[in-house]
């Protein structure tokens, strides 16, 4: 009965899409045709695409490697586990191809993050993650990069915001990382104006909504609430400080800690008040032609 079992979930788990698996772990293809999807080989560094997966037979081949094979195979080897420890992750993952993405977030904050190159954006993934979240692409690139970086031996690529010590915000559109010091971001325009977002996407959409404003602020992006406090002595050096912190019971909070301590901050977060936040206004086209 138990090698019934096993057979039945052996085959359940070479039916998952290899293409879409890769995807959720962060791997999307460098070039695609009617029968083959490209991709930079997730178990190996390399600069040229060798990593080859049929869109027909669901099967891949590295050709530097000299192996291929199934979905199982794959996962063996990217995870350098047995085959039952492989059924088990496709099979524990499959109920939800969704894919569980906040428990693998998880799993790659623990690892060491080591940063690659830093260049414009120009991977069509990451444009069209900016375009997902109403994100023109001069505008990502007046702001941030286009990241690759290495994480547990594998090439991973995101866009990027640099924080004020020199680590990086990463984000693409199914991982949430960041790599060490991990801090608050500073972007200076010597004004006597600062605003303060929450996130990346929140800055980038307030420029979206409102270049001039921000081209004529100086802008500091939290990356975390948990960095407030090291803002704190930056606020009384100027004239004027915008919030456009989230609406979430964490924000409100955050917001309210900032009135009380200084009289010249004001808070914006009416301006999207039907909203978690502004990127989430952003993205209801309908509610900005209004």
């Amino acid at each position: 009965m138990e090698n019934i079992e096993t057979s039945k979930s052996w085959e359940k788990a070479r039916n998952i899409c290899i293409v879409k698996t890769l995807a959720k772990l962060g791997h999307f293809p460098s070039r695609k045709t009617e029968k083959e999807a490209w991709f930079l080989s997730p178990l190996r560094s390399e600069t040229q695409a060798s990593f080859s997966v049929s869109l027909h037979k669901n099967l891949w081949y590295d050709f530097g490697m000299g192996k291929g094979g199934s979905i199982i195979d794959l996962i063996m080897e990217m995870k350098s586990c047995t085959i039952n420890e492989a059924l088990e992750y496709l099979m524990n993952d499959r109920t939800a191809f969704s894919f569980r993405p906040l428990k693998t977030e998880g799993r790659w904050k623990q690892a060491e993050i080591r940063i690659l190159d830093v260049e414009d954006i120009y991977l069509q993934g990451l444009i069209d993650y900016l375009k997902s979240r109403n994100i023109p692409l001069e505008v990502g690139n007046n702001y941030c990069k286009q990241i690759w970086y290495n994480c547990k031996g594998k090439r991973f690529f995101a866009i990027g915001l640099q924080n004020h010590l020199g680590g990086w915000e990463l984000r693409n559109k199914y991982f949430k990382n960041s790599s060490s010091p991990k801090t608050f971001s500073l972007i200076e325009n010597d004004s006597k104006q600062l605003l303060i977002t929450e996130g990346m996407f929140d800055m980038l959409s307030l420029a979206t909504i409102d270049e001039d404003l921000v081209q004529s602020s100086d802008s500091i992006i939290l990356n975390s609430l948990a960095f407030i406090k090291r803002i704190e002595s930056l606020i009384p050096k100027y004239k004027r400080v915008l919030l456009f912190l989230d609406n979430d019971p964490a924000g409100k909070k955050a917001t309210a800690s900032l009135l009380n301590q200084y009289n010249h901050i004001t808070d914006h977060s009416d301006s999207y008040k039907d909203y978690v936040d502004l990127n989430e206004k952003l993205k209801d086209e309908k509610a900005w032609k209004k």
